[in-house]
């Protein structure tokens, strides 16, 4: 099966997908707080689900990085509410110093074709 890139630039691929499964690169969103920048960073993941032929219905897993741990509990009242019921990916979370001093929350995700 071929490999097919989508938005490459010489660093990266926005969506890359092979043998029935869309990767997408990490997502980070505008805003000043946590959750303005959690539901911008969401609203790109599914704009990306969705120009790959995917859903978050067919996430298969999911990274998420962010920059305080200690805003776990508020991501995940967010994510809870965005990941749909009965189709949770797998996931990690971590702590990690972003690219950008602004940036709170980055999510990478896998996702089947549909």
């Amino acid at each position: 099966m071929p490999i097919e890139r989508t938005g490459t630039n010489e660093r990266s691929s926005k969506i890359v997908t092979h043998n029935g499964v869309v990767y997408l690169s990490g997502q980070v969103g505008d805003g000043e707080s946590l959750a303005e920048q959690t539901h911008d960073c969401l609203g790109r993941v599914d704009a990306l689900l969705k120009q790959a032929g995917s859903s978050r219905e067919k996430m298969l897993q999911a990274t998420v990085w962010l920059s305080d741990i200690s805003d776990f509990a508020e991501f995940n009242v967010i994510w809870n509410e965005w990941v749909p019921t009965g189709h949770a990916p797998s996931r990690a979370c971590g702590e990690v110093k972003l690219a950008r001093e602004i940036l709170k929350v980055e999510v990478i995700v896998s996702a089947a074709l549909d």
